[in-house]
């Protein structure tokens, strides 16, 4: 399956979104389609060819709206897009606004009998407002008859056919009236403009798409700030010589030079030189890394100093920053399954809003109060007007798309809405152990010299032997002497014994490092050094005994230790009501050691990796919603399994791949982040929704004219162009508080 993504233009509603998701799914070769009202674009996924493609777009265009193809190797800036519709609309809205007001003033001793009198005659003249409300219809509100034609030419209707034919009924009245008076009032209908109502409605429409697009353009800055990390040229070394050309001109395996506070362009691998690094628009950690020969470096991050020469290993759309614009705009295009919900009621709303319109227009004809036609065109247009269904349109791809922002903002990538959404609901989360909640590699955490041999001593004298060793565990001290600056010596006689530990001497004298057998097997007195080193074990550490010559000096301790910022993470997961389960291939002794440790009250050990998946079936089974978070190969069975996997970002690509969220960083504490996340754009997005149908129900049989009979109170149909333009703004301002969301720190 491939997936292609398409602009659409000129969707302004959910009916809009509906259409096109309807028409494109319709073509050979398309198995899904999801269109978003707020990223204008469509994701759709199947068989495709280049006339596959091209169907699409015709067929888009057929129903009236601008389709063509999105590439991933050129990203299209969504805010420079709606930045341009801001000021065409603003530009509307300007106009309107001058010629309405001229209109309202015109209007006041028509509206307002016996006052009014200082308004100059001309200005009042029915004839001047009808060329003013005539301009006002067919320029600045040009729009909603172009997108209306469009739609009932397939036989369909949206917010634009409403809002034209609320403003087009009291244009034609007004105008009818202006032109033949005499005429209208002898056939019974009563003398009344409404060139007021007209332009004031489209003005204020205008003002609240206004309003709307820039808040719009404020939720979707996300992938504009990521395409502005890009660096924009690179200084390569070709045949010995030092060029800068454009990033996109940079192949696989070429050399390139950065000097201190440039930008990285591409993603490699240094060869010569060091640096620290500041990589804080991929983790969020202020503090620089130091990098070395052969340490990976990464596409926009920025050289703090030191120049280094690195060899190119992605370019173009496979750097890690190309990826993270890429899973960003596909997440923020998704359409979380409670949308889906939206769409199929908005399919309904648009044609029972016309007819509940028309209803309230008959019975106010034929039942009303006189003058009866006045009440009846009233509530039809009011209707009309008030029930434009942009807000439920945007309540959820809004709170989406801020949502996904923030969680790249923090470290965490989400695949797509449905994960967002899914994730608030996890009941259970299974942590593997390796590389999630501990660092993932053994490290020096304990000297336990015997006797006389210092810490300093003993250390160094270990290290020594095991610096020609390639066992991690020998590594691991190595690591620790070389962090604490101390010289070590060159083994001779090394010798590795399986299942033991090693032997070498050093200026002539034997050195043995292993376990309690190989020091049994040598004839080496521990004397009560058991007992502790059992102890050490019993915490998930690995004791090593250490002799020089036949003489015991003491215990040496590696352990894969717990991240730092683990037990603080756990605790936050079980105030979000969420148990916590540790899986893990070590034996029971250890992992009971870092379960412990960390705060988890449930693990399961000696599990192997298919055992992993089937361990998160039964917690399914029992109902449990569970996320997964591995790093491993071995982990990517379960992960597949689970209801929600993440996925450690320093970790396999297969995890990864197989991942609905990708924690950039190595931080178990981001795990918390993408859950809080997603329960606080759920909690956006239920308010949203809850606005925008509750607005929809309380005022629509207001606008119908429901409390006319108890209170007297007819709504006022600019007022009801007023109320749907604030609906639609309100909702998107609401999401906007999710900027606001900050995660909790590590420690």
């Amino acid at each position: 399956m491939a997936k292609v993504r398409l602009a659409i233009e000129g969707m302004t509603c959910a009916s809009c979104v509906n259409r096109v998701e309807k028409k494109i799914s319709k073509v050979d070769g398309v198995e899904k389609v999801n269109v978003n009202l707020a990223t204008h674009q469509a994701q759709v996924v199947g068989e495709f060819d280049d006339e596959t493609i091209e169907s699409m777009i015709q067929s888009v265009e057929k129903i009236g709206f601008g389709a063509k193809q999105l590439h991933d190797d050129k990203e299209e800036d969504l805010s420079a897009k709606q930045a341009k519709e801001s000021k065409k609309l603003m530009k509307d809205f300007t106009l309107a606004a001058i010629v309405t007001s001229i209109v309202l003033i015109g209007s006041i001793p028509h509206m307002m009998h016996g006052w009014g009198a200082w308004v100059p005659a001309w200005l009042q003249n029915p004839f001047f407002l009808l060329v003013l409300t005539t301009y006002v219809q067919l320029v600045p509100g040009w729009r909603f008859y172009k997108n209306s034609y469009k739609v009932l030419k397939n036989r369909s209707a949206d917010m634009n056919v409403l809002v034209a034919m609320g403003t087009t009924s009291a244009w034609l009245y007004s105008g009818a009236m202006t032109l033949f008076p005499e005429f209208l009032t002898n056939a019974g209908f009563p003398y009344q403009l409404y060139y007021d109502v007209t332009t004031v409605i489209t003005t204020l429409i205008l003002l609240g798409r206004y309003f709307e697009a820039k808040a719009k353009g404020e939720t979707s800055s996300a992938i504009k700030k990521l395409m502005g990390l890009q660096a924009k040229t690179a200084r390569v070394i070709r045949n010995g010589e030092e060029l800068e050309i454009p990033v996109e001109n940079v192949l696989v395996g070429d050399e390139i030079t950065v000097r201190p506070g440039e930008r990285i362009p591409v993603d490699g691998t240094i060869i010569r030189g060091s640096s620290s690094i500041d990589e804080s628009m991929l983790t969020g950690e202020p503090i620089p890394v130091d990098k070395k020969i052969d340490d990976p470096v990464i596409g926009a991050t920025i050289n703090k100093s030191g120049s280094f020469t690195f060899k190119a290993s992605k370019v173009g759309k496979d750097t890690t920053l190309s990826q993270i614009i890429r899973m960003v705009n596909d997440a923020q295009g998704s359409k979380a399954p409670i949308q889906r919900m939206v769409d199929v009621i908005s399919a309904y709303f648009v044609p029972a809003v016309v007819i509940l319109a028309t209803i309230s227009f008959l019975i106010w004809l034929f039942f009303g109060p006189e003058p009866s036609f006045i009440f009846a065109l009233t509530t039809f247009i009011a209707v009309l007007i008030i029930a434009c269904p942009c807000a439920l349109g945007l309540a959820t791809p809004t709170a989406i798309m801020v949502g996904t922002e923030k969680g790249a903002e923090n470290g965490v990538l989400i695949k797509d809405a449905a994960s967002l959404e899914q994730a608030h609901r996890v009941t259970t989360i299974v942590l593997d152990k390796t590389g999630t909640i501990t660092e993932g590699k053994p490290s020096l955490t304990d000297i336990l010299p015997e006797g006389k041999t210092s810490e300093e001593d003993l250390l160094t004298w270990v290290a020594s032997l095991e610096s020609v060793s390639e066992h991690p565990l020998g590594e691991s001290i190595v690591q620790g002497a070389k962090e604490k600056n101390l010289k070590l010596m060159t083994p001779e006689d090394f010798k590795a014994v399986s299942g033991r530990g090693i032997y070498g001497t050093i200026n002539g004298e034997k050195g043995l490092v292993g376990n309690y057998q190989w020091m049994l097997d040598n004839n080496i007195d521990v004397k009560d050094f058991k007992e502790q080193a059992e102890e050490m074990a019993s915490q998930g550490k690995t004791p090593m005994y250490v002799a020089k010559g036949q003489e015991f000096i003491g215990l040496i301790v590696v352990a894969d230790k717990l991240k730092a910022e683990s037990p603080k993470a756990i605790k936050e997961l079980k105030n979000l009501g969420i148990k916590v389960v540790m899986l893990t291939g070590d034996n029971k002794r250890t992992a009971e050691a870092i379960a412990l440790e960390a705060g988890i009250d449930s693990f399961e050990a000696e599990v192997l990796p298919e055992d992993k998946a089937n361990y998160v079936k039964e917690l399914q089974d029992r109902g449990e919603t569970v996320a997964m978070v591995g790093d491993g190969i071995n982990d990517a069975p379960a992960l597949a399994q689970a209801n929600i996997s993440i996925a450690i970002g320093t970790g396999t690509d297969v995890a990864m791949e197989t991942a609905n969220i990708t924690l950039i960083k190595g931080e178990i504490m981001n795990v918390v982040t993408a859950f809080r996340l997603s329960k606080a754009t759920m909690r956006m997005i239920w308010q949203n929704l809850g606005w925008a149908f509750g607005y929809n129900i309380i005022l629509i049989p207001v606008a119908a004219g429901l409390l006319y009979p108890f209170f007297g109170l007819l709504l006022n149909p600019m007022l009801a162009g007023a109320a749907m333009a604030f609906s639609s703004v309100s909702v998107v301002l609401n999401t906007l508080r999710l900027k606001k969301f900050k995660s909790i720190p590590a420690t």
